[in-house]
C-alpha cells in the first residue's frame, strides 16, 4: 500500500472503531477500504509499467536509454564526490540525495530483472 495513504487509512480506520459498534460490521467496512486502496495503488502502478514499457520500446535510441543514462550520470557525480573530484556547488546534502536515486534505481533494476526472469520462468520460456 502506498506509504501516503497508510495514514489516512489508519484514521479512518480508528473513526470507523470509534463510532461502528458492530465489531464485525467494523471489520467489513476497513476490509473494503484497504482493498479499494491497495486497487488504487495497483492502478498507479500498472500506469506507471505502461508508461516505462512505451518508452523501452520506443523507435528512438535516447527515448529507450534515458532513464539508464541519467542513473549512470547520478552514479558518476557520487563517484566523483568519493574521489575527491566534487564541483563547488555540489554539496554533501546534494551527494546524499544523489546516493539516495542511484540506491531506488539499481533496486528497481534488480527487481525488475528479477521479475523478468521470474515470469519467463513461470511462462516456460528460456533463461
Amino acid at each position: 500500500m502506498n506509504p501516503a495513504i497508510l495514514p489516512v487509512v489508519n484514521l479512518v480506520s480508528g473513526f470507523i472503531d470509534k463510532f461502528v459498534t458492530n465489531k464485525d460490521e467494523a471489520e467489513k467496512i476497513k476490509s473494503s477500504i484497504a482493498l479499494e486502496a491497495m486497487k488504487s495503488d495497483s492502478e498507479e502502478l500498472k500506469a506507471a509499467t505502461s508508461i516505462i514499457i512505451a518508452e523501452a520500446s520506443g523507435e528512438s535510441w535516447l527515448q529507450r536509454n534515458w532513464r539508464p543514462m541519467l542513473m549512470l550520470w547520478f552514479a558518476g557525480l557520487v563517484g566523483a564526490h568519493w574521489l575527491g573530484f566534487t564541483p563547488s556547488g555540489l554539496g554533501e546534502e546534494t551527494v546524499i540525495k544523489l546516493l539516495d536515486i542511484v540506491q531506488i534505481g539499481i533496486g528497481g533494476y534488480v527487481l525488475g530483472r528479477s521479475g523478468e526472469k521470474m515470469m519467463k520462468a513461470y511462462r516456460g520460456g528460456a533463461k
